[in-house]
């Protein structure tokens, strides 16, 4: 199945990221960190097929090497909160040869990441799949956001544009000193560039796609832009995806089923909705009579007519008892005439509608809720090692121990601050509130989808109803022309 998913993310010390890490991790290599003075060793990660580094014609040649590189790229950056480097993650097609799919991915990098000055260290990964699991080929790019100089050195990522008044002179502000914008350099940053990378890659893949003949299709729009109201499923993760294909659920995993099984029943309801809302409408245009007739009176012309041709005593009781279900089904449902048809199937679409809107809801708030669970594990997870740094009285040994466990420190202060604005008068946190609200909804969630059943199975009886109906209506009609062949 066509898959479309491309996802710009920024490696950054704020988040406790060292891009030397995230190069090794997605090239499955073993990096030297100089800023941290660590080594981080992927060399038995499998599933990684092929891996590259590509450089405008500005970049120095060194950075072929990806150690050089990204260290470079670690020294260069000064600021404890410094962005380092834009990470893609981007699926390829199993429709695709390997061989296709890397030949996909490098052009891909080559024109619209080498072609705009930018350095692109991509990995092609091809995980193993377990058991009867769908492969999940995708690949990986780290690109610096700072821009090289045509001289091959490190650019600035941003340029100061100063506030002028109506005369052309710099705005000056309380201090003193004028005012200013940071403006950045490059383009890469922006919605409108990422827009345009979406947009080319599903383009390669599209015409790959005709090229081999195939019909299927991706589309770089959300649901929402391509005018499809249906709910989104989650970003799941490596260490999720892992956990999965070992059998391992995962509350990840266990939504996403759920949102793409209701997805499944929501297009089959409105595919039934579309399809009995045209027959109606057609059939109203065809019926010439004055008074046009009931349902009840055209499954009866449908059964006589098949009564009529039954070859045994069997058939025919297993004709009336359809007929006599049929009957029953309309009667149930108050469905007389086209015109009460109409009136519940579109009743029926208002409540899959409603439906959908609820999930929608629920599903938002759930990831809200994962990913404030998230940080709580992360903040208890480190915050023995705070207040460990915390009792340490000694400046000496306290720096030593900062040095050791700064990534540990970071991550609980990111966490904290993010934790800070959810607390109680009181101080505290409410995740035993948060873990309630998550169980309610998830149970909520499923509870919504099973309402979705009733609606599918009534609209394929109504579809049983239709084409009994129309075999009724050819009946009658050929009637009728015999009829008016003999009085001719």
């Amino acid at each position: 199945m066509a898959l479309f998913h491309l996802h710009v993310t920024q490696v950054k010390r704020s988040a406790g990221q060292s891009v030397v890490t995230s190069a090794a991790y997605r090239a499955g290599e073993k990096l030297y960190s100089e800023y941290y003075g660590e080594v981080s060793d992927y060399t038995h990660k499998g599933g990684v097929v092929c891996t590259d580094i590509l450089l405008p014609p500005q970049a120095p040649n060194q950075y072929q090497d990806r150690a050089t590189l990204w260290n470079a790229v670690e020294k260069a950056e000064r600021g404890k909160k410094a962005q380092l480097a834009y990470s893609f993650d981007i699926a390829l097609q199993n429709e695709f040869s390997l061989e296709e799919n890397i030949a996909l991915a490098r052009q891909f990098v080559s024109e619209q990441l080498v072609g705009r000055g930018m350095i692109a260290d991509f990995a092609i990964h091809q995980p193993d799949k377990e058991d009867g699991g769908i492969p999940n080929p995708h690949f990986h790019i780290l690109c610096p956001i700072r821009p090289i100089e045509p001289d091959g050195k490190w650019g600035c990522k941003q340029r100061r544009r100063y506030r002028l008044d109506e005369d052309g002179n710099r705005i000056m502000g309380e201090d003193g000193k004028p005012l200013f914008d940071a403006v950045p350099t490059t383009d890469w940053g922006s919605p409108e560039t990422l827009e345009q990378w979406r947009k080319a890659w599903a383009a390669m893949v599209n015409a790959k796609f005709e090229e081999k003949g195939l019909t299927c299709r991706v589309d770089h729009r959300s649901y929402e832009r391509q005018g499809l109201d249906l709910l989104p499923t989650i970003h799941e993760g490596v260490a999720v995806r892992q956990m999965e294909a070992k059998g391992i659920t995962t509350d990840k995993g266990d939504l996403n089923r759920w949102i793409k099984k209701a997805n499944n029943i929501l297009r089959d309801i409105r595919k039934k909705i579309a399809g009995l809302t045209d027959w109606i409408k057609a059939i109203k245009e065809e019926l010439s009579q004055p008074q046009a007739p009931t349902l009840v009176a055209l499954l009866t012309d449908y059964y006589e007519g098949r009564n009529a041709g039954a070859w045994s005593r069997n058939a025919r009781i297993g004709n009336l008892k359809d007929f006599a279900e049929a009957v029953n089904f309309l009667t149930e449902k108050g469905i007389v005439t086209l015109e009460n048809l109409e009136a519940h199937i579109a009743a029926q679409g208002e409540r899959a509608e409603a439906i959908n809107t609820s999930m929608k809801a629920k599903s938002a708030r759930l990831n809200e809720l994962k990913e404030l669970l998230r940080l709580v594990d992360l903040y208890r997870d480190t915050k023995p090692i705070y207040d460990e740094w915390k009792g340490i009285k000694w400046k000496g040994k306290r720096e030593q121990f900062e040095r050791e466990h700064e990534s540990e420190l970071r991550t609980f202060h990111m966490a904290h601050r993010k934790l800070d604005k959810h607390r109680s008068p009181a101080g505290k946190i409410p995740v035993h509130a948060w873990e309630q609200e998550q169980a309610r909804l998830q149970q909520e969630y499923k509870s919504e989808y099973e309402q979705y059943k009733p609606i599918q199975d009534d609209l394929r009886r109504l579809q049983q109803v239709k084409r009994n109906a129309d075999v009724a209506i050819r009946q009658q009609e050929q009637t009728r022309q015999k009829r008016r062949e003999v009085e001719r």
